[in-house]
């Protein structure tokens, strides 16, 4: 409302350098320079990782195995260092991993455990990447124990899967490699090779169960079927993975 009469009486005092210009008494306040309020956005404290700092348990079947990098001469730290190498060993197989330089793990031999830790908390490089690490270190353990899982349901009229020991359009990658075939509406079967390490079973024809020892090759794979035929929303065909569901949406009436 007052903007207009704000604005001629800038402009005329600017075009006026001695002039002196009157204000009405109730415009005052408007341009009176207000005082800035300067307010924290939060008053809480700065959460920690909790993740990072959840202890490493071990069963009694997997050796942890910990290799401390070569010293670094002085004068020679690089950023991009690598840190110690992590070697995991159970039942289902054998990984290792190697961590950054500014992390570490204490062994706590009452608990049977590994505690992670990184070098400085008020960095938040290292504070995002202290929840990463660990998980990785978790879900290494648990599929050398345990072995990671992927169920894929087909969900369609004629939709079905086999598991093969050759394939007709691809070569195998290694001695022994098994092929996952699709029939999922093509005019031609799908054929997939099953990843090293990957073992596949067709328990039902609408079911494919996916086996591993590391979690990002079963899941990878399962999300390479999946691309096939993935779940429309209209019938609800498609081939889900875990428990994955769809939202169906009404159907279209011209």
């Amino acid at each position: 409302m007052f903007a207009p009469a704000k604005r001629r009486c800038l402009s005329a005092a600017a075009n006026l350098k001695y002039a002196e210009v009157s204000i009405p008494s109730f415009l005052v306040p408007a341009f009176q320079p207000s005082p800035q309020r300067s307010s924290a956005f939060s008053t809480s404290s700065p959460c920690r990782s909790k993740i990072g700092r959840a202890p490493l348990s071990l069963p009694n079947e997997v050796t942890f195995r910990v290799t401390e990098p070569p010293p670094v001469p002085a004068g020679r730290v690089s950023r991009n260092q690598q840190g110690a190498t992590v070697e995991i060993e159970g039942p289902k197989g054998k990984m290792s991993m190697r961590i950054p330089a500014y992390m570490s793990l204490q062994k706590d031999e009452e608990k049977r455990a590994y505690n992670l830790s990184i070098l400085d908390q008020e960095e938040r490089q290292q504070r995002e990447m202290w929840g990463t690490v660990r998980a990785y270190l978790q879900n290494h353990i648990l599929g050398v124990s345990e072995g990671h899982t992927a169920i894929l349901r087909l969900v369609g009229v004629g939709y079905r899967a086999i598991i093969e020991d050759s394939a007709v359009t691809k070569s195998p990658e290694y001695p022994g490699q098994k092929f996952v075939s699709l029939k999922v509406g093509y005019s031609h079967p799908i054929e997939l090779g099953v990843p090293k390490g990957v073992k596949a079973s067709t328990p039902q024809p609408t079911r494919i169960l996916l086996e591993g020892p590391e979690k990002e090759v079963v899941m990878q794979f399962a999300a390479k079927i999946k691309e096939w035929r993935r779940p429309e929303p209209y019938k609800g065909k498609g081939i889900f993975v875990n428990g994955e569901t769809i939202k169906l949406k009404a159907k279209k009436i011209k």
